[in-house]
């Protein structure tokens, strides 16, 4: 275990990850707490591997790979995926709708479970899936489908004019140095296992290369690679997507009914409310893995957590937990030692002062992508979209 910040709450990080690997009877666990992409907190217990299967978080990279193609202007977000893709089953489903899980479509690909075999490629999935089985109308409500992100892999390769996983190592994990992101599992990484119910042995789980569905759950990381992931979606980087429309990504879009109180889902990103901020990242869960990784957008302190287990461990109410008990300390730190600041641009500097909408009072202030308005007292932030053009 490395040092932990000077005022961390060390035990009480110490005792949550303890506590959730002998409660889930857990092969191994490894857990970190990060600021601006830097761990500075970490922790592993068991037989830990350097690398593990992070299932779902590959979601929030394909869905930067496909806002790259919407900020180029080769898609749009109101754009149907049969406009792209000719042969895509659920061809009326928009795209904005795929990186929401809002299409209404259904959760999985028709055939045997893609998680557990080996995969097919997009044709078969296609051809499988042709008979469109929607659970709710398309924009009624939230719902989870791992089919529309198969769709969003192929859109990219489609468009790009290489595979998804080309494109995404070339496009995303090099120009971030997260070297440590593969497709395939490394030489040190953790073995799958999840455990019987019956008698509690220890079994060794499949990991098959999920080829057409490899864009919905496929990747290998470290805690590592995955504080630096996460800050990039909050701050952005010059050579992937810019932060404003990082900022776009977090705005919620959808929600399940039954859990809207704790959270929501924005363009690929699973958004989690607190008190006075909200947590940006994603879970993720393979045969024989779990993981999560969730960042403070404005704090910009994070958590991630990476077991090799099926059951047994709540990976976003554990990494909430972390966050929790490791940011006060991180605060400390910012308020006595603040960065230099940043100025807004000067176009943005322009637009700041008192405006009016009929006779309706506005007060705008500029900020490094935008500007916030204010009107009787609550204020809206408002990105640069565009030359003059701004969202909020």
């Amino acid at each position: 275990m490395t040092e932990p910040a000077p005022s961390i709450d060390d035990q009480r990080c110490h005792e949550l990850v303890r506590a959730v690997y002998d409660r889930g009877r857990l092969p191994s666990i490894t857990a970190a707490v990060f600021v601006h992409g830097e761990v500075g907190w970490h922790a592993a217990l068991g037989d830990a591997g350097e690398q593990y299967r992070i299932g779902s978080i590959t979601k929030t990279l394909t869905a930067v790979a496909v806002m790259r193609l919407r900020d180029r202007g080769v898609v749009h977000l109101d754009d149907v995926i049969g406009t792209h893709l000719c042969d895509a089953p659920y061809a009326d489903a928009t795209i904005a709708q795929l990186l929401a899980h809002s299409s209404g479509m259904t959760a999985e690909p028709a055939g045997e479970w893609w998680e557990r075999t080996p995969g097919r490629p997009w044709a078969d999935v296609a051809r499988a899936s042709a008979a469109s089985l929607n659970v709710f109308a398309p924009a009624e409500r939230h719902h989870y489908s791992n089919l529309g992100y198969g769709l969003l892999g192929e859109l990219v390769a489609r468009l790009e004019g290489a595979s998804w996983w080309e494109v995404v190592e070339s496009s995303l994990l090099r120009p971030l140095g997260l070297a440590d992101t593969t497709y395939l599992p490394q030489a040190a990484a953790a073995v799958g296992t999840s455990r019987d119910p019956r008698d509690g042995r220890l079994v060794r789980e499949p990991a098959h290369d999920a080829d057409a569905m490899a864009p919905a759950g496929q990747l290998w990381s470290s805690v590592e690679d995955l504080a630096r992931w996460a800050d990039f979606l909050v701050a952005g980087h010059p050579d992937v997507l810019s932060a404003a429309t990082l900022a776009q990504m977090r705005v919620a879009r959808a929600a399940d009914p039954d859990t809207q109180h704790r959270g929501a889902y924005g363009l690929g990103l699973r958004l989690h409310w607190r008190a006075a901020s909200t947590l940006v990242g994603h879970t993720g869960s393979m045969p024989g893995f779990l993981a999560a990784v969730f960042v403070d957008a404005t704090t910009r302190v994070g958590g991630v957590v990476l077991a090799n287990a099926t059951t047994g461990l709540d990976v976003e109410r554990f990494v909430t937990n972390m966050v929790d008990a490791a940011e006060p300390a991180y605060l400390a730190v910012a308020l006595a030692h603040p960065p230099d600041p940043v100025l807004p641009a000067p176009h943005h500097v322009e637009l700041a002062g008192d405006w009016y909408w009929g006779n309706v009072a506005m007060t705008a202030a500029a900020t490094t992508d935008g500007f916030t308005l204010t009107t009787e007292g609550a204020a809206r932030a408002f990105v640069e979209v565009g030359t003059d053009t701004y969202r909020g």
